[in-house]
């Protein structure tokens, strides 16, 4: 299986970054391959100005740039996604990219991804009780970028995985490296199988 790893984050020293390197080991490990859309580092514009914006006069051809990156989607057979999670949501940047990638007419609409699955890594500060006590951070993140975004797009198997804890200590971090690895290496199987929480 090819996965699109995409990196969100000002940082390559980041563990964020660790944790998109972990993941993708992982994937190694298990035969898969892939390319990383690291977006600071391309310097990625997520800015969204009118070549881009949906149109709703069908068919539209969008920038270079955004075809370009519609085609390193299109490459692959499945998607991972992984951030720091800032305001219980990603980060403009990869906001930024969604809102002028996944464009009408191609990721929705008349058309869909066809892809097998997608995987959504957030490194959270915060704790399993900061994300499913009162205020529910995890349902809300799950409805907005699960079925806001992956399901609504089509893509198979869409899910939320929070790293949590992650300023906690250095045992903590390198656990949630070990454990990036790990959703690296059962991602290609069944939603069921998946790594647990």
């Amino acid at each position: 299986m090819q996965v699109l790893t995409v990196l969100c984050h000002p940082r390559p020293d980041s563990l964020t970054a660790g944790v998109a390197n972990e993941f993708r080991a992982g994937l190694a490990e298990s035969g898969h391959g892939g390319e990383l859309a690291d977006l600071y580092a391309e310097g990625f514009d997520p800015l969204v100005f009118p070549p881009d914006e949906p149109d709703w006069h069908q068919p539209k051809r969008y920038s270079d740039a955004v075809l370009a990156e519609q085609a390193r989607v299109e490459r692959h057979d499945a998607i991972a996604m992984v951030f720091p999670v800032w305001w219980w949501s990603v980060p403009a940047m990869l906001k930024g990219w969604i809102d002028r990638v996944w464009n009408r007419g191609w990721a929705y609409s008349q058309s869909q991804l066809r892809l097998e699955q997608g995987l959504l890594i957030g490194v959270a500060a915060g704790t399993a009780k900061n994300y499913d006590g009162q205020r529910g951070y995890r349902g809300a993140m799950e409805i907005q970028l699960v079925q806001g975004v992956l399901d609504y797009c089509k893509v198979r198997n869409g899910r939320l995985e929070l790293l949590m804890n992650s300023k906690e200590s250095d045992a903590m971090r390198t656990e949630l490296l070990r454990r990036a690895r790990a959703l690296g290496r059962e991602f290609a199987r069944a939603p069921a199988e998946a790594v647990e929480s």
